[in-house]
């Protein structure tokens, strides 16, 4: 098989993909999108991606090119045949939970991390909305998670794997505690505890190819 070509950059969306493709073993190579320096503006990756966003796969052997991090994780669940929903029920159910964090759970913390940590002008009133539909969101999860062990029943899958990274950018980088959301916070740790989601985390490395090809 001939390696996927992954355009990421160490942002929680990244990780999404990185994380699903070593838990499907699918041999890939790193190309850094470097965010902070407008990488995601030149023509070589707007040609890959024209809403200039990462992560971005291309599968050579299929001729696919795939942006949107959700759709990234279905695709690779489909070409791995890993972490896929087991019936049409939980595929129901899956897509559901991924939406709710493409919809929710990234835009929300995503807000919060721009106006309590980059905004050049901390305005409370804003931080203070964005902390509090945290907290609901949170809720909403601790709730999934109180008679079962992962977003869609008893196996780990793609709904977990597209939401774990922005909870941990929020326990990492914004001090969430999940003190309150005991459910939520035993699956954040069996989850930070896979060895593939630990080397997901570390790409791409410093030693990553640095420019696009």
């Amino acid at each position: 098989m001939t390696p996927i070509q992954l355009y990421s950059y160490q942002t929680p969306n990244g990780h999404k993909a990185s994380i699903m493709l070593e838990e499907t073993g699918l041999p890939y190579v790193v190309h850094v999108v470097d965010i902070e320096k407008g990488d995601q503006f030149r023509p070589e990756f707007l040609a890959l991606n024209p809403n200039n966003k990462i992560p971005v796969i291309v599968d050579p052997d299929r001729s696919r090119t795939v942006f949107e991090s959700g759709a990234i994780l279905l695709y690779l669940a489909d070409r791995s045949g890993v972490l896929k929903p087991a019936n049409d029920i939980e595929a129901g159910l899956t897509l559901q939970w991924m939406l709710f964090q493409a919809g929710h759970v990234g835009p929300t913390l995503g807000q919060l991390w721009n106006y309590k940590i980059f905004a050049a002008e901390r305005l409370p009133q804003v931080i203070a909305r964005f902390e509090r539909e945290t907290a609901r969101i949170l809720r909403v999860l601790d709730g999934q998670l109180e008679p079962r062990p992962y977003l869609v029943g008893d196996l780990f899958g793609v709904a977990d794997v597209m939401t774990w990274p922005w909870i941990n950018a929020a326990v990492s980088k914004l001090d969430v505690d999940l003190g309150q959301y005991p459910n939520v916070a035993r699956w954040f740790a069996e989850i930070a505890a896979r060895p593939a989601v630990q080397r997901g985390l570390r790409v791409p490395a410093h030693d990553d190819q640095e420019t696009l090809p």
